[in-house]
């Protein structure tokens, strides 16, 4: 009976962590222009510099770099789970799985080895 429980509960646990990534990447924006509204109500200007730097979205120079890590670390994570697993049956489907996110991951240090290095 447990056994049946263990990807649903997987699939529960991905579906969350990309509900609530989700959320503060939604949330970020709007806690920036309150603040901005805030300040602007208060009678504070802002400065040129501040504005642009508003303007302009960031991404950090490693993020490829950073998502190509983590990506990878995921697909060897499934990997390793099947081995660790114990059972024959669980290998194949858990390395299959760890495919995903490790190809994922190759593509983005592909693109960040090969990217534009002026941002």
């Amino acid at each position: 009976m447990i056994e049946e429980f263990i990807p649903i509960a997987v699939f529960i646990a991905f579906v969350l962590t990309v509900l609530v990534v989700s959320y503060f990447k939604y949330k970020s924006p709007l806690v920036v222009h309150e603040t901005i509204r805030l300040a602007l109500e208060k009678g504070n200007e802002l400065s040129p510099e501040l504005l642009d730097q508003i303007a302009t979205p960031k991404q950090a120079k490693a993020s490829d770099l950073r998502r190509g890590v983590v990506s990878l670390a995921i697909g060897i994570a499934f990997a390793v789970f099947g081995f660790i697993l114990g059972e024959e049956d669980a290998v194949r489907p858990m390395i299959a799985v760890g495919m995903f996110p490790a190809i994922v991951g190759i593509g983005y240090l592909i693109l960040w080895r090969t990217g534009d290095r002026g941002q």
